[in-house]
């Protein structure tokens, strides 16, 4: 079988992108191809955002921001926008889904942990909903 490859977009793919790609990642255990990217990548990743992955034990030190390429795109079974509006290109064919979701962005880690408590929700939940050997 095929594993199913999630694309999680954002603007920045600093912060609500990248805890999407971290936890599903950890999730999943090699059962999902998951991958991230931004329609205009920052320079580095949301602090607030890293350190609340880590309190989870969850490391993402090896991430970076990256730029949305049509290959990422194309490449999607799900992908799974996170306000990034019209900035973010339509392949015709994919399935999405919108997680309207606050942005991280230069807020406190307090304010960040709940945003990361609800991707994480989502996360498992569209995990669940894929065609998988077994669902966590």
């Amino acid at each position: 079988m095929t594993k199913p490859v999630v694309l999680f977009v954002c603007t920045h793919n600093a912060g609500r992108s990248l805890a999407a790609r971290v936890l599903l990642d950890h999730y999943a255990g090699g059962r999902v191809d998951v991958r991230s990217a931004g329609s205009d990548p920052a320079d580095a990743l949301n602090p607030a955002v890293v350190a609340v992955l880590q309190e989870r034990g969850l490391d993402p030190s090896g991430e970076r921001p990256t730029v949305l390429s049509t290959e990422d795109g194309l490449a999607a079974d799900v992908i799974v926008t996170m306000g990034c509006g019209d900035s973010c290109p339509v392949y015709p064919g994919k399935r999405y889904l919108d997680w309207d979701l606050p942005d991280p962005a230069g807020q406190p880690i307090e304010v960040v942990r709940p945003i990361v408590d609800e991707i994480d929700r989502r996360v498992r939940d569209l995990l669940e909903g894929l065609d998988t050997d077994q669902a966590v």
